[in-house]
């Protein structure tokens, strides 16, 4: 059982995946549901936190990272993927968002779609200047709305919703 929650928690931190699938596999793994709220709760919270952990030292360092690597030979194809992505997430933000930066950071990580988590987040934060403050809050905000939205689609509560409102 602390393996499960050591491998949801590690599944939280790989970028592009996040807590939008260590969610599901928790729930497929029984970890999760509506018939053990504590444990939901504290695998919830596990999933937060795992999912936080690398957003510092994204924001502190994969700029310069990216960028040094960009031109090596064989990891400059993936480098120049990660740069690229997170320079367009950043100028959609901003075309979107204009002094709303921190609503769009957040509602940005916030939305679980593909490509849209706190890794991709904070690197556009960070390529636009945000402010580590600013970009930090915006993200655990939006980690918090995505965790919110995976649990309860996980659990079927939308599903549920749906059959309840064709009625």
């Amino acid at each position: 059982m602390i393996l499960k929650y050591f491998l949801v928690f590690f599944i939280s931190m790989i970028p592009l995946i996040e807590l939008r699938g260590a969610i599901p596999v928790a729930t497929a793994w029984g970890l999760m549901g509506r018939d053990n709220i504590p444990q939901t709760i504290l695998v919830y919270a596990i999933c937060i936190v795992g999912n936080m952990l690398p957003v510092p030292i994204v924001y502190l360092f994969a700029r310069k990272v990216l960028e040094w690597g960009k031109d090596k030979k064989f990891i400059g194809g993936i480098f120049s993927f990660f740069l690229d992505k997170g320079s367009k997430a950043g100028e959609k933000l901003e075309a979107k968002a204009g002094r709303g930066l921190f609503v769009a950071l957040m509602l940005f990580v916030g939305i679980p779609l593909p490509g849209t988590g706190a890794w991709t987040g904070t690197l556009a934060a960070s390529l636009l200047g945000m402010k580590f403050k600013q970009t930090v809050l915006a993200v655990i905000l939006g980690v918090l709305m995505a965790g919110t939205i995976m649990l309860l689609a996980s659990m079927g509560l939308f599903g549920a919703l749906g059959a309840f409102m064709s009625h």
